[in-house]
């Protein structure tokens, strides 16, 4: 083998091992901003079993709600696959929305310290799980771009790179919400 020859070689032996570290590094990162989303989502759940008992405090007619809140919390906390998970906790948003908004209806739960902290913390939660989405869906389009992109795909196929799964908004999301005073149901 002549000297070019173990040039090339090399050359080519180094371009590998850097597409194939890249794509290493873009997949950590999806993982990553994954684990990121699925904390903020844990973190709601927690939220949930408390919510539902400062509700029953004052609205004990309003079961099926709290009923399905809970199963729903249930359900969501044993997905995995983004867009199961995605539907799941679109449910539950919109469940605990009308949770909220009993407080209209029921003044003394409106004027709970404990009720208000709950729903600041969910607010605050509602807006690390926007960023978090965002972050994770730049995350898996870097991720997709590369494992699709000419010469990364030939390191993907070969060592069994697959494209990642997008957050998506379910279809219920993707319009307005119609606000409707005094009634929650």
């Amino acid at each position: 083998m002549s000297v070019l020859s173990l040039v090339l070689i090399a050359l080519l032996s180094i371009g590998v091992l850097l597409l194939y570290n890249r794509l290493v590094r873009l997949r950590n990162q999806v993982r990553a901003a994954w684990a990121d989303i699925d904390v903020q989502l844990t973190r709601r759940r927690d939220l949930v079993p408390q919510l539902v008992a400062a509700v029953k405090a004052y609205a004990a007619h309003e079961q099926a709600l709290l009923q399905n809140v809970t199963e729903l919390r249930t359900q969501a906390s044993q997905l995995h696959s983004p867009a199961q998970l995605g539907e799941v906790e679109s449910a539950l948003e919109r469940s605990l929305a009308r949770l909220l908004a009993l407080q209209e209806q029921y003044p003394d739960l409106k004027a709970s310290a404990n009720f208000l902290q709950l729903q600041r913390d969910l607010v605050e939660v509602e807006e690390h799980l926007q960023y978090a989405r965002r972050f994770y869906n730049g995350a898996v389009r870097d991720y997709n771009d590369a494992v699709q992109r000419f010469p990364d795909l030939m390191i993907a196929r070969a060592f069994g790179f697959e494209l990642a799964e997008f957050y998506q908004a379910q279809p219920g999301e993707r319009h307005a919400v119609k606000a409707q005073i005094g009634s929650v149901r």
